[in-house]
């Protein structure tokens, strides 16, 4: 069973039963909304991602990546954008309401590589201890609510890099 028909069975198992005018029209409301929320994961292809972030300037960046899953290929997108090398330290996602149209937030840690100002060394160990950043999201979408998280920890980094960064001009003049 596809299109038009599976919608109207699954209508009257739900107890909706509607004209032959008014389901077309639910009909072709249900495409539209399917094609704006499509996504590709699982086993069926390659999950792929496009993104556009704007910058303080108002500039608009635009990256697309596939990876093992809808937020992971979100992630390799951003990262396209961004340009700063970093690892997922931990993922955590929740679901704040009940249902289909559940409300979910988003934790994300990250830890910036390559940069000497996100490494500490313990004074009483001697241990280098690795900087961290948080972000949280959250949305009714799952990669929504996991790329704000993404981004808010992303821009928790940069800021720390650009306050760390003007501390050693100003300290080197």
């Amino acid at each position: 069973m596809r299109g038009r028909h599976a919608l109207k069975t699954r209508l009257l198992e739900l107890g909706y039963e509607f004209g032959d005018k008014e389901l077309g029209d639910i009909f072709w409301q249900f495409k539209a909304v399917a094609e704006r929320k499509k996504v590709t994961c699982g086993t069926l292809g390659l999950s792929t991602a496009t993104v556009r972030l704007v910058d303080a300037g108002g500039e608009d960046h635009v990256a697309c990546a596939v990876g093992t899953g809808p937020v992971d290929s979100a992630y390799n997108a951003i990262d396209l954008i961004v340009k700063e090398e970093v690892t997922l330290v931990e993922y955590g996602l929740n679901a704040v309401t009940e249902g289909i149209d559940a409300l979910a937030t988003t934790r994300v840690l990250i830890r910036g590589n390559g940069n000497k100002s996100h490494t500490l060394t313990n004074a009483m160990t001697g241990e280098t201890v690795h900087r961290t950043f948080s972000g949280t999201g959250a949305g009714m979408d799952i990669v929504v609510s996991s790329v704000r998280a993404y981004i808010n920890a992303l821009n928790k980094m940069l800021g720390f890099n650009d306050l760390t960064d003007s501390k050693v001009s100003a300290g080197s003049s």
